[in-house]
């Protein structure tokens, strides 16, 4: 009973002591064989070299609850300069965040230095946010300074040991996601930390604890002060989860899905556009759960669509001509996006070119549907058509066709040619009239 008693005041307050504990693999289950063979060596590496280092955090935490890790992290007591002098292939990355990124093979293990805990130097913004984060402590400070008990986790491939400084494994065992420290200040450290909460819960069936719960609804409008590159990096994370359909509707269950994706609560307020939205994150969660790859271009481009469909048909009503409008109406609701979340370069030329490709398959008479089937974003443009026709946007009779067309030989390809119409086919030329047989061009003048 005493046990329990203290237990319970040592979860809400970061532990005093510097002796952990020492979770052997009987406990934690986790063989070193488990872990990359990139994950061991650069651990390896740093130990052979006389440096603390372990696995940590999420790869861990994963491994516990008997899901395959994506990546790995390490952390160390190294500097980031005595990180990148063991290892040939490594580069020193970040500003806020000093970390290393080592490559093995094909496969890239990020590692930090621990750090120490925040004081009265910590440079903060006016609303509490981290600005600043390279001041290195030690292996106990870094423990306490993340978020999360269950990401505060060190495994050590050598002795196969877990040291776990703040009951980490406990609490995952007890299906309870818990903050290290004052929720609040934590939050204000780091707003992200709000949207993690949700993430980590959703795909661990774990049920957030009520203080670290509560501050999130009063705290949400903190995370207009996030840049907005590592805003759209949590999204991304929370949307290749698996777990995006959960982790949507957590988020909105905590007020914190409102600007986020901006105008997204009016799609979800749509029927057409609700219906179009969870199927597509249906398809993406089931495609990660099946180890099958995943787009994200496709992805938001699907979140967006509605908004893009609904600028594109007042435009055309208003008499713009179709392809500017649609180009047009593109350009805004990115621009709008933008705001919130910094989308790559890379990743909107996927989105714009998947939305440029949907007037196209309307058009299935002469040159045009052979032109649009060696495109090279075809695949990604008529899964987005089926998409939009299985939501009830558009009927599936125009998806069925171009599926078959694609698998269609070419004699019945031939015949399988839409008789051409206004607006759906090849541009007709207009002929000369032939001239008559001796006769020529007309005089200048009289």
């Amino acid at each position: 009973m005493i046990r329990k008693l203290l237990r319970r005041v040592f979860l809400r307050e970061p532990r005093k002591t510097a002796e952990p504990a020492q979770i052997p693999v009987a406990l934690h289950g986790i063989r070193r064989d488990d872990l990359s063979p990139a994950a061991r060596r650069v651990c390896a590496g740093l130990q052979e070299a006389g440096f603390k280092a372990y696995v940590v955090g999420g790869a861990v935490r994963d491994l516990i609850a008997g899901i395959p890790p994506k990546d790995y992290d390490v952390a160390t007591d190294a500097t980031p300069e005595q990180v990148r002098a063991q290892f040939r292939r490594s580069r020193i990355i970040g500003r806020r965040f000093k970390i290393v990124h080592v490559m093995v093979g094909n496969e890239t293990i990020e590692v930090s230095t621990f750090r120490a805990l925040h004081d009265e130097d910590t440079v903060t913004d006016e609303h509490g946010r981290v600005l600043n984060d390279n001041v290195y402590g030690t292996q106990e400070e870094d423990a306490t300074r993340r978020d999360f008990t269950v990401n505060a986790l060190y495994y050590d491939p050598a002795t196969e040991v877990v040291v776990d400084y703040h009951h980490g494994v406990a609490d995952l065992k007890q299906k309870t996601l818990r903050m290290i420290g004052d929720p609040v200040q934590r939050y204000r450290e780091d707003p992200v930390r709000m949207l993690r909460a949700v993430r980590l819960a959703a795909k661990l069936g774990l049920i957030i604890d009520p203080a670290a719960r509560k501050p999130i609804r009063e705290m949400s409008s903190l995370l207009e002060n996030v840049p907005p590159a590592r805003l759209f990096d949590e999204m991304l994370k929370l949307l290749t989860s698996g777990y995006a359909v959960v982790c949507l509707k957590r988020l909105h269950e905590e007020g914190l899905h409102k600007g986020l994706l901006p105008l997204l609560d009016v799609i979800l307020d749509q029927p057409m556009g609700e219906k179009f939205v969870w199927l597509s994150l249906e398809n993406t969660d089931q495609r990660v759960r099946d180890g099958k790859p995943i787009s994200p271009g496709f992805l938001f481009a699907t979140l967006l669509w509605h908004e893009v469909l609904a600028n594109w048909n007042a435009r055309r009503d208003a008499g713009e001509h179709t392809t500017p409008a649609l180009f047009a109406a593109m350009t805004e609701v990115l621009d709008q996006q933008a705001e919130k979340l910094a989308i790559t370069r890379r990743i909107s030329a996927d989105i714009t070119e998947i939305w440029a490709l949907q007037p196209r398959f309307e058009k299935r008479a002469g040159k045009m549907p052979y032109r649009l089937l060696e495109q090279p974003r075809y695949r990604a443009g008529y899964d987005f058509l089926r998409l939009r026709a299985e939501s009830g946007e558009i009927e599936m009779a125009l998806p069925d066709w171009w599926d078959a067309f694609a698998h269609a030989n070419p004699d019945a390809r031939e015949g399988m040619l839409v008789a051409d119409k206004a607006g759906d086919g090849a541009r007709k030329r207009r002929r000369r009239p032939r001239k008559k047989p001796g006769q020529g061009a007309a005089p200048a003048s009289d």
